[in-house]
């Protein structure tokens, strides 16, 4: 294990043990399936399903296009989530007015209730996951995770601990 930023630095030979990209994708993965299995057991939704519940939750209205940029998903598979969130009565679709081929994504007062019951879960879920971890560690993960995913260069804001 790596105690140092010098030592992860100076690394010569790939070992996906320990590089990040790869150990991020099988941590995220990892806690992807595990809230998955919450609310798949109480609500019946899918991992897509849910990611189009939570980006619709933040805006009034969004198409597919904008969840399939945001959220790393291909726009079918969002489009396949949504219709099936439109026949469960959670979602509503419309044609944007402005630009015709845009299907617009929004809640429905059912989506938006479901969304206050997944929220808390969810974030009892994160809780219990940094948790595991001390305090300075946690704060610094998710500051680091937030920078990487903004894509600013971390080393320009002095060191993550």
């Amino acid at each position: 294990m790596f105690c140092s930023y010098a030592e992860i630095m100076t690394v010569d030979k790939l070992d996906l043990e320990h590089f990040l990209p790869y150990q991020l994708n099988v941590l995220a993965a990892r806690l992807s399936r595990g809230l998955a299995q919450i609310y798949q057991q109480r609500f019946g939704i899918t991992i897509p399903e849910w990611r189009v519940i939570a980006h619709l939750a933040r805006e009034n209205a969004i198409s597919v296009r904008d969840i399939a940029a945001r959220v790393d998903m291909d726009k079918p598979k969002i489009t396949r989530a949504a219709q099936r969130l439109e026949q469960a009565g959670l979602v509503s679709k419309k044609i944007d007015a402005q630009d015709r081929r845009l299907v617009m994504l929004a809640l429905t007062s059912k989506g938006r209730r479901l969304y206050g019951e997944i929220e808390g879960l969810a974030l009892s879920y994160e809780r219990d996951m940094l948790a595991r971890l001390p305090p300075d560690i946690a704060a610094c993960l998710r500051e680091g995770v937030m920078r990487l995913n903004r894509g600013e260069d971390v080393r320009s804001h002095g060191s993550l601990r």
